[in-house]
């Protein structure tokens, strides 16, 4: 039987892209914390402490949009603030226990949820295929990991 021939890459992108924004929006149906201040919890844990700013710049939003978030984080308990040894008159935000705990319920919820929905819908084989491709991935979202950041495109205003 002769082989497929392969679509354009254009279309597998946009199949990429639906079936990514599918899994990702199903896993995240039982987190606690929304996307956005799921996103600024997990920038810090991963950079380590931040001030509002620098976290502004990591997601493209304008420093007003990012204190909103900060504070609402902060009054859930989630952030602490404490002086930038740098710089007095800046603040670095650091994850708390509780922001912690909160982001790590969130990560193993959505692991979960998609270990359960591998083991019920595929084989063997199908899961060896899968493993197969996550370096593939991982070079795809490295090479537009290189393309710039967020920031680079200017700030985003209003929800982003």
């Amino acid at each position: 039987m002769p082989e497929q021939p392969l679509p354009p890459v254009d279309r597998l992108a946009a199949a990429l892209r639906i079936t990514v924004g599918t899994l990702v929006r199903a896993t995240r149906s039982s987190d606690r914390l929304e996307p956005i201040p799921a996103t600024v919890l997990d920038l810090i844990d991963r950079n380590g402490p931040m001030t509002t700013a620098e976290l502004a710049a990591g997601r493209g939003v304008r420093h007003q949009t990012m204190a909103a978030t900060v504070k609402e984080l902060s009054d859930a308990g989630y952030l602490i603030a404490g002086p930038d040894p740098a710089d007095a008159r800046k603040r670095i935000l650091a994850l708390t226990t509780a922001g912690r705990s909160v982001l790590e319920a969130d990560r193993h919820g959505r692991v979960g949820a998609i270990a359960e929905a591998m083991a019920d819908s595929l084989s063997e084989d199908e899961l060896r295929v899968l493993a197969d491709a996550l370096p593939v991935l991982d070079r795809i979202a490295a090479r537009i990991a290189e393309g710039g950041s967020p920031a680079d495109r200017g700030p985003v205003t209003g929800a982003w």
